[in-house]
Order: C-alpha cells, then structure tokens, then sequence
C-alpha cells in the first residue's frame, strides 16, 4: 500500500482520513496543531490519534508541525523519506475558519487564514512534487468547502477556500504528463462534526446552506467518514485516470442549488 501524509490529520475530518487509510493499509503520516486555533474547539490531536492507532494497531505516526510553515513542512517530508522511502500521496486538510465580513477582518487575521489554508497547501504540495515526480507519478486530494463558492460572513475563509479550486486544477494541468492526479473534495451534507463546526456552532452562527437543507440523498447527514471514504477512493488504483475533479460528498446544493423542498406526498 502506499505512504501518505495528511495535512490537518489529528482532528475531525482530517482525523477520519488518517484512520480510515491506515485500516486500508496506508502508511501515514499525520501532522496538525495540539493548540486550539480561530473558531476550532480542535485540541490535542496527535495524542488522539497516537491513542487510536495504538489501539488498532495501525500504521500512524501523528506529528506535531505548522503547515504555515515551511520549515515544518520540510521536516514532515524529511521524516516521512527517512521512514518509509517514498511518498505517494498528500491529503491537504489543514484549514482555520473564522467568521466575519471583510469589515470584520483584521489584515492579521487576514494573513493567518491565507498563509494556513492556502499557503500550507502551496508549501506542502511543492516539497512532495519532486518526490512523486522522480517515482513517476502520485495523488494530491485538496479539503476544498462549499464555503469556496461563496458564503456570507466567512470572507476569508471563502476566499482561501475558493483558491483551493484553482489552486488544484493548476497543479493537475502543469503535471497531467507527469501522472501526478490532484482532486478536490467537498464536504457537504451538514452534521460533520468537525472541530471547526463545533467551534462556530458555540458563537450561535446559523450556517447557511442554499435551499435550506443540510442532509444528504440518502437521507442522513454527512460524517467525517463520508469524506474520508471519497479520499480513499481518489487514492487508489480505481481511480487511477480521475484528475482535475471536484467531488462535492453530500450536498450538491453548494454548487448553486437551491435543493427542492421535500414533497408533500412521496413520489413512488
């Protein structure tokens, strides 16, 4: 199975993606932050999932580094070569999302959400490149949000959010004959349970969802797992020709919705 690093891997969805590819298989190497960052009741990840992975014996070594940082970031690179030999793939998930309008953000807030959630995806990406590329191909997933087409009082995170978007169909094009794939996925689906949603769910914000609804076709709503099932997924060999995508797990609302209210009498 392959070796891969997850950005943001100590706590809620990133948390799920660590644990579910280790259960595939997957050798991992997760980092994030033990501090709680803005609007996030995220804390203490790396002892969580050193816990988890002790328990069900699984192949995890969770770390503590900025992915803001690029000397952190090299670190985690360096740890992973020194391991395991190579790198085949790279889950960016680390974010921070703290509210308010443009009026409401201070140009160092400002900073911290662009250098987080899309300079560490910039830095983590550049340091793994020439890895996959001298092993002849690889598999970058980028946490993209709804949030990224626009949302109201989440200006910065919004806008970050929304440079994932490009940000990865840039790299899928300038390395598609280098067959390194790179995917966004879309959280959707309500009720994720993330330490970011819990965090804004304490400050009272009522999110907004076009159309209303934060459940799924199923019926239920969406959980860390979900996502890191569609990760799985975009890892592996089946998915193999699939680059440049957009998968939005749970609630295609985002994209411009409105989902239509529910029917009085059920369709047969």
């Amino acid at each position: 199975m392959s070796v891969v690093i997850v950005t943001g891997g100590t706590f809620g969805i990133g948390k799920a993606i660590t644990i579910e590819l280790a259960k595939r298989g997957h050798k991992v190497v997760a980092f994030g932050l033990d501090a709680r960052q803005h609007t996030s009741i995220a804390e203490n990840g790396t002892a969580l999932v050193r816990a988890e992975a002790e328990k069900e014996k699984l192949a995890v070594d969770a770390l503590e580094a900025d992915v803001s940082q690029a000397a952190d970031v090299q670190r985690i690179v360096d740890f992973t070569r020194e391991k395991h030999g190579r790198i085949d793939a790279l889950v960016n998930n680390a974010a921070i999302g703290p509210l308010g309008t443009i009026l409401d953000t201070s140009e160092e807030l400002w900073d911290r959400v662009i250098e987080v959630n899309l300079k560490g995806y910039y830095l983590t990406c550049k340091a793994v490149l020439p890895h996959m590329i001298a092993q002849g191909g690889g598999s970058i997933v980028n946490v993209g949000s709804g949030a990224g087409w626009g949302k109201p009082n989440m200006f910065a995170y919004a806008t970050s959010k929304g440079g994932i978007f490009a940000l990865s169909a840039a790299l899928a094009y300038d390395h598609f004959h280098q067959h390194i794939r790179v995917n966004t996925v879309v959280p959707g689906g309500g009720g994720l349970g993330t330490g970011m949603s819990k965090g804004r769910a304490q400050t009272g914000l009522q999110m907004f969802t076009p159309g209303g609804y934060t459940g799924s076709v199923s019926g239920r709503t969406g959980t860390p797992e979900d996502i890191a099932y569609t990760v799985c997924f975009l890892l592996s060999p089946e998915a193999d020709i699939i680059s440049g995508a957009i998968f939005d797990v749970g609630c295609f609302a985002y994209q411009g919705g409105p989902i239509p209210p529910r029917p009085k009498v059920e369709v047969s």
